[in-house]
């Protein structure tokens, strides 16, 4: 996007409480940082819809993530439901790394907590991948918004 066009961005995310839940220290901050990183800076707009500032609600229900998009202004724009079974395989390798992480940033020397955190940013990107898959012709993203709702994805279902 250039300076010029139309803004089409997240300006809110928030996740519901009673379909997700709230999780331990760790996983909380994993969750502030992905949902201040994305509101900070990503591409965002309804396929079908004109550009402009939007609010994502994230709740589960069967099994489904559920993408309540509405304008900044909560009036409802459309919905989309998920399959998480596509990210199931992503999903568990994205946990065991990240506890490999946080167990090396406890004791590992620097070059084995860069090797750790080189294969999460790996899996990062084949999740990402999948997510964009998932949401073609649904939600317009880009590359780097995929990255952070794919964290999302991972820490609204992580025990820790």
């Amino acid at each position: 996007m250039t300076d010029t066009a139309p803004l089409s961005k997240l300006v809110a995310v928030t996740l519901d409480e009673d379909s997700i839940g709230r999780s331990g220290p760790d996983i909380e901050h994993e969750r502030a940082v992905a949902i201040y990183d994305l509101i900070e800076e990503n591409v965002f707009q309804p396929v079908g819809h004109h550009p402009g500032l939007y609010a994502l609600h994230l709740s589960m229900a069967d099994n489904r993530l559920v993408f309540d998009i509405r304008t900044a202004d909560g009036d409802p724009v459309v919905a989309h439901l998920l399959s998480l079974n596509p990210f199931r395989r992503i999903v568990k390798d994205y946990f065991m790394i990240c506890d490999s992480y946080y167990a090396a940033i406890r004791t590992a020397t620097p070059d084995r907590i860069e090797a750790i955190d080189m294969g999460r940013r790996g899996t990062h990107d084949d999740g990402s991948r999948i997510l964009m898959e998932r949401l073609d012709g649904k939600v317009i993203i880009d590359f780097a918004t995929a990255r952070r709702l794919f964290t999302l994805i991972c820490v609204l279902h992580w025990k820790g």
